[in-house]
């Protein structure tokens, strides 16, 4: 993991040199945190999030000198594609979600326990599926990345409040979804 100082040398290496290498660096840091918070949003659709993935970092690549370091590069590249992940939704005229996951039943390979596991991966799937696209952004940045709602407030550019609130429309939801199942 890197430190910030090392974070803004290779930014600055970036910026003033144009130095390939360091954003490299900068990639190979950062490209699993970003996809697996795109991976989260789409659903599982391992192509979109590959192709939001990396026109994230080219937007990144391209836009570095517009960074100013009021926030982390993270929180910076999370923004970047969370409106690549919007930008796209809007292009379809509505989020593309996978086709319902169906689990086998093979309750004869699986230990109780993980067929409990898989149920309950499936339940939240199926309740991550009744929230906007918002709220689901606000889920997963919140729930499973375990960002500060201030943080997530600048990644999607909602004031505090309006965080808050989504998260606790999006758990409402989500409660209201389980409880049908």
């Amino acid at each position: 993991m890197l430190s910030k100082l090392e974070e803004i040398g290779l930014i600055t290496r970036c910026v003033a040199a144009d130095d390939r290498r360091a954003f490299e660096r900068l990639v190979e840091e950062h490209a699993p945190g970003v996809r697996n918070f795109l991976y989260r949003l789409t659903m599982g659709d391992a192509a979109l999030t590959d192709d939001l993935s990396q026109e994230t970092f080219l937007k990144a690549w391209t836009g570095l000198r517009s960074f100013r370091a009021v926030a982390r590069f993270r929180t910076w590249l999370f923004s970047i594609a969370y409106n690549e992940f919007v930008s796209y939704s809007r292009k379809m005229r509505e989020t593309r979600l996978p086709e319902e996951i169906q689990i086998e039943d093979r309750h004869g390979g699986l230990s109780e326990s993980e067929t409990r596991t898989t149920e309950m991966r499936h339940d939240i799937e199926v309740a991550m599926r009744t929230l906007s696209e918002t709220e689901r952004t606000l889920i997963v940045l919140f729930y499973m990345d375990d960002l500060p709602i201030k943080e997530i407030a600048r990644i999607c550019s909602l004031p505090e409040g309006t965080v808050k609130s989504y998260l606790s429309r999006a758990k409402t939801k989500m409660a209201k979804a389980l409880q049908h199942d």
